[in-house]
């Protein structure tokens, strides 16, 4: 289990040897490699926003089993991992997009709300939030705040599974004429490849601040799973639809979400 304790080696010699592999560039080659991915993803452990339970797996509502689970919502109650996140990433949307290019910050119903909220008050960016779906009364709007056409929108969300929420906000935002090119999330998974391929095809470039591998690295690093955990992590990690498959999950419907 991921907690604030660090966890104690435990189990057979085989998932040792398991566990010992998963140091230079087994994991390096796939984590994202910068101070900021690497502090994110420490932070994320430290305030236990991130378990690990593969005797018991977590079943998303996809149908997905997973050994690992992430509530990327526990880093609003904890202001100085909340505080460091955010500076982690002002910086790296600066570097990836550029502030200069934003004109309003948007939050997706209801996880992305405060992380935009932070960032929208940081930057002094005008902020909007945008609902799943239209709301049934009074102006039957599905974004809340001002949004003038033409403006330079970034949507902003906790995290990616396999990017199919996003799209349902991406299109809100460009029915109310906004220009969206690019999406922010805290933590992406980091393991499906249409997180990235679907938003691409709608015209929209996926950014984050940490990984699934980033975050295994940090579990490693700081003794915050025990071996059995690293090695069914990694074993997700490398197979998700496999190690589902043999841990009671079902295959996910035609772009369902392990949680977004």
């Amino acid at each position: 289990m991921a907690t604030k304790k660090k966890a104690k080696s435990t189990g057979s010699s085989s998932v040792e040897k398991s566990a010992s592999q998963l140091n230079g560039n087994t994991i390096s080659s796939k984590v994202s490699a910068t101070p900021e991915a690497r502090d994110t993803a420490r932070l994320l452990l430290e305030i236990e926003a991130i378990h690990c339970k593969p005797e018991n797996p977590y079943i998303f509502t996809s149908g997905r089993a997973s050994p690992v689970y992430i509530d990327c919502r526990k880093l609003i109650s904890f202001p100085e991992a909340r505080t460091k996140i955010m500076s982690h990433a002002m910086r790296a949307i600066d570097k990836a997009i550029g502030w200069n290019k934003i004109d309003v910050v948007a939050g997706g119903e209801t996880a992305g709300i405060p992380f935009a909220a932070f960032l929208a008050a940081l930057a002094k960016k005008s902020m909007v939030y945008v609902r799943k779906e239209p709301k049934g009364f009074g102006r039957m709007g599905q974004i809340e705040g001002d949004l003038k056409p033409g403006k330079r929108v970034l949507l902003v969300e906790d995290l990616a599974t396999d990017g199919g929420s996003k799209l349902v906000f991406i299109e809100a935002l460009k029915k109310a004429e906004a220009k969206v090119t690019d999406c922010f999330v805290i933590f992406h998974y980091g393991i499906f490849p249409q997180s990235v391929e679907m938003l691409a095809a709608a015209g929209v470039k996926l950014h984050s601040l940490a990984t699934w591998w980033d975050a295994l690295e940090a579990a490693q690093k700081h003794k915050y799973f025990d071996d059995k955990g690293l090695a069914e992590t990694r074993a997700f990690l490398e197979a998700p639809e496999q190690w589902s498959a043999n841990h009671g999950g079902r295959p996910p419907a035609p772009r369902s979400m392990l949680r977004r």
